[in-house]
């Protein structure tokens, strides 16, 4: 795994780029890439990276070319077929200079051109520079696992794996973008390409983009389609579950492939015991596995997360944080997301990863994916209720289900029929809307912005973030049946924007951790579109085909344990006896005025609200970490507060000046 930066001065063949300038961006994302560095620099390009070591060690440096030295490289990811589409690259006549899976990638190019992405089963973004054409290709992974945002600037076109490294470009300006800011306090995340800045934009997943003097391209290659509505399915449960055990050993497999140790994460529910079950089979050696607890009792899984390890007899690291360490560790977390956050919940993976480096392990493997593939979340089954509901809104017991889905939620222990009708009734017979399954939730966190200052709200005018989703939307989305679309607007938004973001690639990276994904195999996620729905949601029992097959394989507790979202405290972890200055100081009166994004006397009310710790809602929270972590973007990447820069010196550097 590494991060990757470059400059394209697409519109002025002659202007060299300062190879100052490309270590400064590099510099800035080195814990992505400890071990080594590059760069190359033609005569208007300039590309570089930063390089965690995990499949040949000792060659794969990187920017590395093609056999004929007309295309040059710098790559972020994994390829984890890499073996066998080398052999193929070699039956075409291709000779290889090192083991590694970065020189197949740009050998894949040369020899199929665009094409090589439909070869490539990984995690990845990359540029490859053609010489002759003059032509710069970026593309990125089918989900958006590994993250790729640019800039253009007078001619000038920038790529970084982070956004802090496009900030180091001198051309690069660094303004809040109040749109994103509304898409983020709608949808959790901004929707692709928009960021929380202006001018600066993510390759979105599934896409490529061809840079040259002419014109920036940029094109889909991959989508996450379904099958066109049905009522009738001829499938075999039985069936079913042999092609996916079979699948899915498969992509665990390729994913162990390494030069370094591979460790799992568990958090004491299905997913990560699947993973860990699947690993145990094909290597039964002793497995590290590594779990985060709380001591905040509400939230923590520990007695789960030791039990599936003592299962497997896995060589386990618990790990139990503090709210006060969430408090302390939140700047570290913005400072790598880059984007505004509506929950503490990645604080902790960046703690549980930085505990995985301190043992010296780069690679672990989680079970992200599964909840989206396999319908795991509440939110699928809530939709499923309030469309049962709406048939009689009338109804007192209907509503009643909803309790069955947040048990470890107090508010909703002693929830009324009225509550529940107050907080989820919210359009509930709009069950047209192509969108239903997420409009409570959106609705919910688009209260949020009633906290935004009146310049804000000015700025955004009569923009409706929810106009924008159209854009993203399948041609066909409209023809698949409701679970369906729920899906699909779970992992294009939520899953790519916030989840495989903020609590995966860059909490990992933080700390040169890798995470890998099995659940997310495009051949895994192609299989469970075309399922029929109740082999993902039976009823009201999610992941049913997972949970058949793995029977007898993993713990009956957690095999039939009831769904319990991760979550981390946020109010008490701001608001306690040892909350740190920067909290009150951020949420000051000055400093709210001084940024200007929130309304002071709205945030000073909610902080007082806040500091009784009485009758604070689950909206109340999303909104003391969404304006925290929004003045903490603007204090770090606005007003440019110094980052850290102590081990920002580049590894092991190497340097190719090309004068053709």
């Amino acid at each position: 795994m590494c991060g990757i930066a470059g400059i394209y001065n697409y519109a002025y063949p002659d202007k060299s780029i300062p190879e100052e300038n490309l270590k400064k961006m590099l510099s800035v994302i080195r814990y992505r890439g400890p071990d080594e560095s590059g760069i190359y620099t033609g005569r208007n390009i300039g590309m570089g990276n930063v390089r965690l070591s995990i499949i040949d060690l000792t060659s794969g440096k990187q920017p590395i070319s093609d056999n004929s030295g007309k295309y040059w490289i710098v790559y972020n990811g994994e390829i984890f077929n890499y073996i066998e589409l080398r052999k193929d690259l070699e039956k075409e006549g291709c000779t290889f200079k090192t083991t590694s899976d970065t020189e197949v990638v740009v050998q894949a190019y040369a020899q199929y051109g665009v094409k090589c992405l439909e070869k490539f089963n990984g995690q990845f973004a990359f540029a490859i520079w053609d010489k002759k054409k003059q032509e710069l290709f970026l593309a990125r992974d089918r989900v958006g696992i590994r993250p790729l945002f640019y800039s253009v600037n007078n001619g000038s076109f920038s790529f970084c794996s982070e956004i802090k490294g496009l900030f180091e470009n001198p051309k690069v300006k660094r303004t809040i973008f109040p749109q994103g800011l509304a898409q983020i306090f709608t949808f959790w995340t901004t929707l692709t390409p928009d960021t929380p800045f202006e001018n600066i934009f993510e390759l979105p997943p599934g896409h490529y983009m061809t840079v040259d003097s002419e014109r920036i391209q940029i094109k889909k290659y991959w989508n996450l389609k379904f099958p066109v509505y049905s009522t009738k399915s001829t499938a075999i449960l039985s069936e079913a579950i042999e092609e996916f055990r079979d699948l899915f050993k498969d992509a665990v497999k390729i994913r162990l492939r390494a030069d370094v140790q591979v460790a799992a994460y568990l958090s004491g529910g299905i997913d990560s015991s699947v993973t860990t079950a699947f690993i145990h089979e094909i290597k039964p050696e002793i497995l590290n596995t590594f779990s985060i607890g709380f001591i905040d009792k509400i939230f923590d899984e520990t007695n789960y997360q030791l039990e599936a390890s003592k299962y497997f007899n896995t060589n386990h690291i618990a790990y139990s944080c503090t709210s006060e360490e969430i408090a302390e560790n939140f700047v570290n977390t913005i400072r790598h997301t880059e984007f505004p956050v509506l929950r503490t919940a990645p604080t902790p993976m960046y703690l549980l990863s930085r505990k995985v480096r301190e043992n010296n392990i780069k690679v672990v493997i989680t079970g992200e994916g599964a909840d989206e593939m396999l319908a795991g979340y509440n939110i699928f089954k809530e939709a499923k209720i309030r469309r049962f509901w709406a048939r009689e809104p009338q109804s007192a017991i209907r509503p009643l289900l909803l309790k069955k889905l947040y048990p470890y939620l107090p508010v909703m222990k002693n929830a009324t029929g009225n509550m529940l009708k107050l907080f989820f009734g919210y359009k509930l017979n709009d069950t047209h809307n192509p969108l239903y399954s997420h409009i409570l939730r959106w609705h919910n966190t688009s209260r949020i912005k009633n906290y935004f200052s009146d310049e804000i709200k000015s700025n955004i005018g009569d923009y409706d973030p929810m106009e924008k989703i159209q854009n993203i939307l399948d041609t066909e989305f409209t023809k698949w049946n409701d679970l369906a679309k729920s899906q699909y607007l779970e992992t294009t938004i939520f899953m790519s924007g916030y989840l495989l973001s903020s609590q995966g690639d860059r909490m990992a990276m933080a700390n040169s951790v890798e995470g890998r994904y099995p659940f997310l195999d495009h051949r895994v996620i192609e299989f469970c579109a075309n399922l029929p729905d109740d082999f993902k949601l039976k009823g009201l029992n999610e992941k049913y085909l997972l949970k058949k097959m793995m029977k007898g394989k993993i713990p009956e507790s957690i095999l039939n344990r009831s769904k319990q979202a991760y979550r981390a405290p946020i109010s008490t972890s701001f608001f306690g006896e040892r909350s740190p200055d920067y909290v009150d100081d951020l949420l000051s009166e000055h400093k709210i005025k001084s940024f200007g994004i929130f309304d002071p006397g709205k945030v000073l009310k909610l902080v007082e609200k806040a500091r009784i710790g009485k009758n604070i809602s689950e909206v109340d929270n999303m909104a003391i970490a969404g304006i925290l972590s929004t003045q903490l973007l603007y204090h770090l990447f606005i007003i440019n507060n110094p980052i850290e820069t102590k081990e920002n010196k580049l590894a092991n550097i190497k340097i190719i000046r090309d004068k053709n």
